[in-house]
């Protein structure tokens, strides 16, 4: 089995800053490309970030300048450093993986973390 567990949520005031953490656990042989996706409420889930297994990387228009994302690939870890946080970022970050597991060497599957709340005060 693979998990993916995301941490680092919370309240926080505009302006301010946050760091989202995701682990991958379990029988892993290779992860290729990891990201965060959000949904705000009545709203469709979107891509935020996303980072490929050798570093490079893919951010929405709306985060560019503000949000880093970034990878541990020895601790199967994904991160992003959110700074300058809007209202409008307020939403549930996925954190999103394609994942090929120990008994399954020859196929990469998509993986999906539960989320967690990021919610921005004005």
């Amino acid at each position: 089995q693979v998990h993916l567990v995301e941490s680092g949520g919370g309240l926080v005031q505009a302006g301010g800053s946050l760091r989202l953490s995701c682990a991958a656990s379990g029988s892993i042989f290779s992860i290729r490309a990891m990201g965060w996706y959000r949904q705000a409420p009545g709203k469709q889930r979107e891509l935020v970030a996303s980072i490929a297994s050798g570093g490079s990387t893919n951010y929405a228009d709306s985060v560019k300048g503000r949000f880093t994302i970034s990878r541990d690939n020895a601790k199967n870890t994904v991160y992003l450093q959110m700074n300058s946080l809007k209202p409008e970022d307020t939403a549930i970050y996925l954190c999103n993986a394609d994942i090929a597991p120990e008994s399954y060497r020859v196929r990469y599957l998509e993986y999906w973390g539960q989320g967690t709340q990021v919610t921005v005060s004005s």
